[in-house]
């Protein structure tokens, strides 16, 4: 799968296909899965992985067969298409490749649209109550918008995948908002001037009702998910369970869920504490806005000094995104493994620029190991810039 199809995680914009013709046929070809499970589904920028995988764990602590497709996997294709925190069999993966690889050819499907029919069909099959289902990239044109959801979630906007999804809020919110279906609830996580009056357009043009999470909701809730910013994601949890009707969700089943999302649903890669002495975290926020939170986060820990591992994809904005870095830190500059992987040097040099110094290395593990070496008890070790650097260390 990896080898053979586009892939966009690997190859970036030449893997994405802007239209959904491919995955509607497929979708008839395995005759239409997606029509054979209830689906909440999560779109957004930032938060939309942690916030679909708190949504699976209450529905299972209300006792419900849940299954929950993400993207991307960190270590193993098989995270991405889960039920009740049980990964899907990779006998179910060969099978499901070798039954339909005639089909694949022919059409030149994308891995993304493959691994979508694939986890359709799981859920099918197992006959789960309902499916948490993230979206890919965007919204409008994704894979996964061929699901019609009890509910759907945007958590928030920013400027990711300009190149893709447009260069201002307002278009991206557009590409966003295409998950909105007629009557169906659609809560937004966070409000945001640019972006509000894009959704009400979609939403008033669809009938369907707009919850701002962050408005209407009283109580605050805690969740086991470590981070300063997982508070805003569930506020747009729990204001998407209050809307799904036709389920029995509880006070205590919202309580424990949240408190239990790790166990439960197998999360990796947010704010996850990798030591203690030296203190190690680690976080796959990837874009100006994910990071600025993470690392304000970063900013209230207690340690003598900081070091920083970082590793980047190609494509980000980097005059955007290191300027957020802080200078009194030492910077351990790798690529991630993978063909959009950024050079090293051209990662150190575009940090140079902006006062953050430090060594290249070889690859992620050599710089995480150097970082072990030269740190103190008392230090404190973040590692970070894209999923693929933290998939390394994981």
């Amino acid at each position: 799968m990896f080898a053979q199809l586009p892939m966009y995680q690997q190859k970036g914009k030449s893997a994405f296909n802007a239209k959904l013709d491919n995955t509607l046929a497929f979708a008839a070809h395995l005759d239409h899965p997606e029509k054979k499970f209830k689906s909440i589904h999560v779109g957004g920028t930032n938060g939309k992985g942690s916030s679909s995988h708190m949504l699976a764990s209450v529905l299972q602590e209300a006792g419900y067969k849940t299954g929950l497709y993400t993207s991307p996997h960190l270590k193993d294709f098989r995270e991405r298409i889960r039920i009740d925190g049980k990964m899907v069999s990779e006998k179910f993966v060969v099978d499901f490749i070798q039954t339909n690889q005639s089909f694949f050819e022919e059409h030149r499907l994308s891995f993304f649209e493959m691994t979508v029919g694939m986890a359709f069909t799981y859920f099918a099959e197992k006959m789960v109550d309902i499916a948490i289902v993230e979206v890919g990239l965007g919204g409008r044109l994704d894979s996964t918008n061929i699901i019609v959801p009890e509910v759907a979630l945007i958590t928030n906007i920013g400027l990711d995948h300009v190149d893709l999804l447009g260069d201002t809020l307002a278009k991206i919110a557009f590409e966003k908002a295409g998950i909105i279906k007629e009557n169906i609830p659609i809560v937004i996580s966070e409000y945001q001037n640019d972006t509000a009056e894009i959704f009400e357009r979609v939403a008033n043009s669809k009938t369907a009702k707009v919850i701002y999470a962050e408005k209407s909701l009283k109580k605050k809730y805690k969740t086991s998910l470590l981070g300063n910013y997982q508070k805003k994601n569930v506020n747009g949890v729990v204001a998407v369970l209050q809307e799904l009707q036709g389920f029995e969700v509880r006070e205590e089943h919202i309580v424990d869920g949240l408190l239990n999302v790790t166990q439960n649903t197998g999360l990796m890669g947010r704010w996850q504490m990798m030591r203690i002495e030296p203190k190690v975290v680690c976080d796959t926020a990837h874009n100006s806005e994910g990071l600025a939170l993470v690392l304000q986060q970063v900013a209230q820990q207690d340690y003598d000094r900081l070091h920083i591992v970082l590793g980047f994809v190609k494509g980000k904005n980097l005059d955007a995104i290191l300027p957020l870095f802080p200078k009194n830190a030492e910077y351990y500059f790798c690529r991630p493994d993978i063909p959009r992987g950024l050079d090293v040097e051209v990662l150190q040099q575009n940090a140079k620029a902006f006062g953050l110094k430090g060594k290249c290395f070889t690859s992620v593990g050599n710089a995480y190991n150097a970082a072990l070496q030269n740190a103190d008890v008392g230090d404190f070790i973040f590692i970070g810039g894209s999923t693929f650097t933290v998939a390394e260390v994981v």
